[in-house]
């Protein structure tokens, strides 16, 4: 066989290959892009300043009230969002709960230009799902794939409506460029993300991601921006749809999310822990506290045991943790996999029913930690005090601020140590304004919150 004849093979061959991996891309689009609708959400709000903006709503215009505040105005904003139909006999739809916050009209509109006025069944603001339903025929699902078995690297295509219904079911394509994401929007959120880079920019939010077999495997959800625009810089997130489907199932049938509850706090391992500790490596979660007569109580769970593992199935983090516990069922039983002064034991817990934010917030206890909700020790190497744990109820836990961190100012005011931290917090009371500057991984940068 000459050059000749090897190259002609060669390039039919790659050109082959080339058709059918476009070909993927041309069926998923046409194949699902009918099971994405566009979500239109209004609710009247009240604003201050007649020059508020918000690139994500539309303005209708103020309606005038002789009762309200002459300074404060009412109007009626509309948010755009996208959704995904589950369940085309029902017509279930799920979006993301912050398209549809507040609501008080939701209408769909169909991918044949068709317009219905949508009921919310239910929200979860932990996980940032909701669940809407239209009543009308010839409607199209989408079908779930697993979202566990994503890989690295693997194509993924967006479809919903960035910018405007001019745009709907815009078709964008990228890569998972990461999987098990969390503290993105809010560290109080139950967050798993699949971290891709198909373009997705307000509007998208709620709708598919889909692998290139047509298999929906994630609701996208948020966008991280070069910190000066709401457009997208390449870094989309989703919320997998093994997570989803767990969480609208008890939203349908149940009106809320019953979630698993083992009853501790729970926090990382740093390199000073698995020394203390004799830890082989960082994976795994600390447990620093058991609520009395919580599940975890009960079972025998205790302060400073290390969970390495579920069942068999190795734990990486505590955040990792926290979602499993909270997608498992109350009255699940679980085997916890734990060190505990370097021993390993097998603790069998039964699951709680999660209890309400409000519930959950006031078991733990927070006598020791100070008016900005820390605790803080002095850090050894260098100045400054270093944070070892954050109240839950804190304006501060809302930051982007971790254990391990090491403040070095207070306001105007540097501190070396405990004894200068505690002195310069006397001077603040709650209803403050306070700016901090921490040092995370060795890089310095500010934070700013309001004392409560």
């Amino acid at each position: 066989m000459n050059i000749f004849v090897v190259f002609c093979l060669s390039l039919s061959v790659a050109f082959s290959n080339y058709n059918q991996f476009n070909q993927a891309f041309i069926d998923v689009s046409k194949q699902q892009s009918a099971s994405i609708v566009s979500i239109v959400s209004e609710k009247t709000e009240k604003i201050k300043d007649m020059f508020f903006f918000n690139p994500f709503f539309e303005d209708f215009g103020f309606g005038e009230n002789p009762n309200q505040d002459p300074n404060q105005k009412e109007r009626k904003s509309r948010a755009l969002g996208s959704g995904v139909i589950i369940d085309k006999d029902k017509g279930y739809i799920i979006t993301n709960a912050h398209v549809i916050d507040e609501a008080e009209e939701v209408k769909v509109i169909l991918f044949d230009k068709r317009e219905i006025n949508a009921n919310i069944i239910a929200v979860d603001v932990l996980s940032d799902i909701a669940v809407i339903q239209i009543n009308v025929d010839n409607l199209q699902e989408a079908l779930p794939g697993n979202s566990e078995t994503l890989q690295i690297g693997e194509w993924v295509i967006a479809i919903g409506s960035p910018f405007g219904l001019h745009l709907n079911h815009t078709v964008t394509a990228g890569i998972i460029s990461a999987v098990g994401r969390s503290d993105v929007v809010s560290r109080r959120n139950f967050e798993d993300f699949i971290q891709h880079d198909a373009a997705i920019n307000p509007g998208n939010s709620g709708g598919g991601l889909f692998n290139l077999n047509g298999n929906l495997v994630g609701i996208n959800t948020a966008i991280a921006t070069d910190g000066f625009s709401r457009s997208n810089a390449g870094v989309g997130f989703a919320v997998p749809i093994n997570q989803v489907m767990r969480v609208i199932d008890d939203l349908i049938h149940e009106g809320k999310v019953l979630r698993g509850y083992l009853g501790v706090q729970i926090g990382p391992i740093d390199s000073d822990m698995m020394k203390v500790l004799g830890l082989d490596s960082k994976k795994g979660s600390l447990i620093a506290e058991v609520v009395k007569d919580s599940p975890a109580d009960i079972a025998g769970l205790q302060a400073k045991d290390v969970i390495i593992g579920m069942n068999s199935i190795p734990i990486s983090d505590y955040n990792e943790l926290r979602n499993k516990v909270s997608s498992a069922k109350p009255n699940d039983v679980i085997v916890f996999n734990v060190l505990r002064n370097k021993v390993s034991k097998n603790i069998v817990v039964t699951l709680g029913l999660r209890p309400s934010e409000e519930q959950l917030y006031s078991e733990v206890s927070n006598s020791n930690y100070d008016l900005l909700g820390f605790i803080v020790e002095d850090n050894s190497d260098s100045e400054g005090v270093t944070i070892i744990d954050i109240d839950l109820k804190s304006n501060s836990y809302d930051k982007n601020i971790r254990r391990g961190d090491i403040i070095t100012e207070l306001g105007n005011e540097k501190v070396n140590n405990v004894d200068e931290y505690n002195k310069v917090l006397e001077a603040y009371k709650t209803g403050d304004a306070l700016m901090i500057r921490i040092i995370s991984n060795g890089n310095p940068r500010y934070e700013a919150f309001e004392i409560n």
